[in-house]
């Protein structure tokens, strides 16, 4: 008899013969937590990968110890380089093994393992390429998070939005995550990034190859664990590289592979915006420095062309937000996999 999994609507797939499903769990000072994890991984998973990530507590040695459940597999990094790094480390192994979906569960206990199956069935059922956590659907939820998280978790989801192309999604640094194989093969996994920026940078890579992502709701256990990730601390890094991400992104998606309405927007209202600063802010100095009111015809002039700017600017904002991708590539992703390992 086949297993099945049921998602939120109550819609039965099979899983043991017919999909195969890797867990990777990238392990750094969870000592405590790791072996109650693996317990509660369900039954239909294939492979569990542990990636011990140079741990200082030797998580992966405990579970090669304790651990007897046959499907766990205990890989060990030589040195510390990162969740990123940890979990492409597990992909990659995941990859290998042939596993159909590859799902990302922290080691610390806050990710409830019962939610796998919402997480794979929109991939196996041809509706996601790509699907991960969101904190922010349930107030109640939401009400319990510390503030300081729900407040760089707003800023943090609106970076993404710019750099990502994904309008449609929030919670960008949520780690809870699950991913087609083939579509995992298309990544450059050595450029994503290694520390914590990975899950953002996960979402733009996928971006750059039109990959569809899906928002599932879920609860955060917390739990006495301590984050590492500090809000107040990354901020300013993220921004950069969000700035960096987002012009790659327009420079990929709107000159290198096509031009089309949105290329000409853009161009025209940077181009309006920056003439009408620029012109009006030289003749405000010179009449500032001369003691004369700026002349009205000046005035106009550099008022109606950042006006216009705007305007085309805010035009190619909606035509990016409408282009979000909304077909699956899973199923031609072996015919694109050369046009993205260049990118």
């Amino acid at each position: 008899m086949n297993e099945t999994i049921s998602g939120p609507d109550n819609y039965p797939l099979p899983v043991k013969e017919n999909y195969r499903i890797g867990v990777v769990i990238p392990c750094f000072k969870v000592k405590k937590h790791i072996l109650e994890l693996l317990e509660k991984i369900p039954d239909y998973v294939s492979r569990i990968y542990v990636v011990d990530d140079k741990c200082p507590e030797e998580t992966g040695v405990l579970v090669s110890k304790r651990s007897e459940d046959e499907r766990v597999t205990v890989l060990f990094n030589d040195a510390n380089i990162g969740v990123g790094g940890a979990v492409m480390a597990g992909m990659k192994k995941a990859i290998e093994d042939k596993m159909d979906v590859i799902v990302k569960v922290d080691g610390d206990g806050q990710m409830d393992p019962s939610l796998i199956k919402n997480f794979v069935i929109p991939i196996l059922d041809g509706d996601a390429d790509y699907t991960k956590g969101n904190r922010f659907y349930s107030l109640e939820s939401v009400s319990e998070m510390p503030g300081m998280r729900i407040f760089g978790n707003g800023v943090l989801s609106l970076m993404a939005k710019f750099s990502t192309g994904y309008w449609d999604v929030f919670d960008p640094t949520n780690g809870y995550t699950a991913i087609h194989s083939k579509v995992a093969a298309l990544l450059p996994l050595k450029k994503i990034s290694n520390r914590y920026f990975f899950e953002t940078d996960m979402l733009f890579r996928l971006g750059t190859i039109r990959a569809v992502v899906q928002d599932i709701p879920m609860v955060a256990i917390y739990q006495d664990e301590s984050s590492n990730l500090k809000i107040s601390k990354i901020l300013g890094e993220f921004l950069f590289k969000h700035v960096k991400n987002m012009f790659k992104r327009i420079f990929y998606n709107y000159f290198l592979r096509d031009v089309n309405a949105g290329s000409l927007e853009l161009l025209a209202g940077v181009a309006f915006t920056g003439f009408g600063v620029c012109y009006g802010g030289y003749h405000w100095i010179e009449a500032y420095r001369e003691g004369q009111p700026s002349a009205g015809g000046v005035i106009m002039l550099s008022a109606l062309t950042v006006i216009l700017g705007v305007q085309m600017l805010l035009g190619f904002l909606g035509i990016d937000m409408g282009s979000t991708p909304k077909k699956p590539i899973c199923r031609q992703a072996a015919n694109i996999r050369d046009e993205v390992e260049n990118a």
